[in-house]
């Protein structure tokens, strides 16, 4: 029997943003999503029942936050984070994920394994980052976040987005980096689809 081309499925296309916070990763998703047609995903406003299956919600978190401190919950947090990709990757095929900056930093090496496996999944992983230089890429975040979330990111002495920015992973995982500052959304999403 000869295999008939026409009736191959040709496999979804899916596309991770992936980066520190501020980097836009939920309005360029929009925008990608719409230029790709495909649906779009912010894993920040459907994370929570994902995390309630490996036994966190939002009252566990602000618990361990004040038991423990921020960067502790953080790290205590992460198998959950874990889990979340591993699951909105299998379930939702074809789409245009944005996942929370969180996503992709991980302490736990075990995690960070989970997570570069899930992400195999994905077509293209994109890391968005304002600026190829580290300082300056934590500088435009942290004013961004200022303006947009009046947070700094910085907790119990601890940088998030700095971590953020430096993580090996969001780098081992993308498969395009793109530089956002100077590029309004649409020229930014010029520059994913043209990578």
């Amino acid at each position: 029997m000869r295999d008939d081309p026409s009736s191959r499925q040709v496999p979804s296309r899916t596309v991770v943003l992936a980066g520190p916070a501020a980097t836009g990763k939920s309005t360029l998703g929009v925008l990608l999503a719409r230029r790709l047609g495909l649906p779009f995903i912010d894993v920040d406003e459907i994370a929570w029942p994902y995390y309630a299956e490996a036994g966190w919600d939002l009252d566990r978190l602000v618990a361990r936050v004040h038991a423990v401190g921020r960067v502790a919950a953080e790290r205590e947090w992460e198998p959950a984070r874990a889990h979340t990709v591993e699951r909105v990757l299998a379930e939702h095929p074809g789409t245009v994920i944005a996942l929370g900056a969180g996503h992709t930093s991980y302490s736990d090496l075990d995690c960070a394994s989970r997570v570069r496996t899930a992400l195999d999944a994905a077509s293209d992983v994109v890391l968005l980052l304002p600026h190829p230089g580290p300082e300056r890429s934590v500088a435009v975040l942290r004013e961004r976040s200022v303006a947009s979330k009046n947070t700094d990111w910085v907790a119990d002495g601890h940088d998030f987005l700095a971590e953020w920015v430096a993580d090996p992973l969001n780098h081992e995982v993308a498969t395009i980096t793109v530089y956002t500052e100077g590029l309004d959304p649409e020229e930014t999403v010029g520059e994913v689809v043209r990578l």
